[in-house]
């Protein structure tokens, strides 16, 4: 078993999409089971994006469980159109969110942290489909109420979910091939890297714009699971980043 993470990029539009399901189906052949994780599509302006929910009513900044409620909707979003879509290509799937995905949350709203995962619902849905859609970012916290895991907190998703479930490594797709010696919008002709430590990952992600959330990579370290970064657009080798 794998996870698969999908960004809002890799989310924006059917055609980048179509090249996900490829991913996708690449991952169930070697892999035999996949477990998707995905985030909201698009950025800041795109109708579904988190940033653009929240733009709705300035309400939200007087009940931060309503604007977690409606941050939330992205990936739910996003999590059906998947699904709707590989169904489309013939690939079996089922989405679990909320209460059917086992992921417990705590801490404040907006930027709450996984206290715990109960893996069983995906196990047992596991036993009727071989691919299943969570919508990143959130859980369900002691109250009940949807809890958002800050920003990247999609990435945090997956790699907790790989720990709960005890898959080889985790996926992420991004819109660069990999790991970069540097900044590419800093520096010309940056070069991907092929290998970290994890140790040495951490560094690189203290930056306005990480390639994956800290809080992800920490929790990486400390299930010791690996991590496979490669571009979205291309089936080119990415960068490993292993205990």
């Amino acid at each position: 078993m794998i996870i698969q993470k999908f960004g809002g990029i890799a989310m924006q539009d059917k055609e980048i999409r179509s090249k996900c399901i490829s991913h996708i189906k690449d991952g169930l052949d070697e892999f035999g089971t996949v477990v998707i994780v995905v985030s909201a599509i698009g950025r800041f302006g795109d109708p579904y994006a988190t940033d653009t929910l929240l733009q709705i009513t300035d309400a939200f900044s007087s009940s931060t469980a309503a604007s977690d409620l409606a941050a939330s909707c992205g990936e739910l979003i996003a999590a059906a159109v998947l699904s709707a879509e590989l169904a489309e290509e013939g690939v079996p799937n089922a989405v679990l969110h909320g209460v059917q995905s086992g992921i417990k949350t705590a801490g404040e709203f907006g930027d709450g942290t996984i206290s715990h995962i109960d893996p069983s619902s995906i196990l047992k849905k596991l036993e009727q489909t071989n691919c299943i859609i969570i919508p990143g970012f959130q859980g369900i916290n002691a109250d009940g109420q949807v809890l958002t895991l800050g920003r990247g907190g999609s990435d945090l998703t997956a790699v907790a979910l790989a720990g709960a479930l005890k898959a080889s490594h985790v996926e992420f797709f991004k819109d660069v091939p990999g790991v970069m010696s540097d900044d590419p919008r800093k520096v010309a002709d940056p070069q991907k890297l092929d290998f970290l430590k994890l140790e040495d990952f951490l560094p690189l992600l203290d930056c306005e714009r990480p390639i994956i959330q800290k809080r992800a990579a920490l929790h990486a370290i400390k299930t010791a699971t690996p991590l496979y970064i490669r571009g979205v657009a291309s089936t080119e080798t990415g960068t490993w980043i292993k205990p």
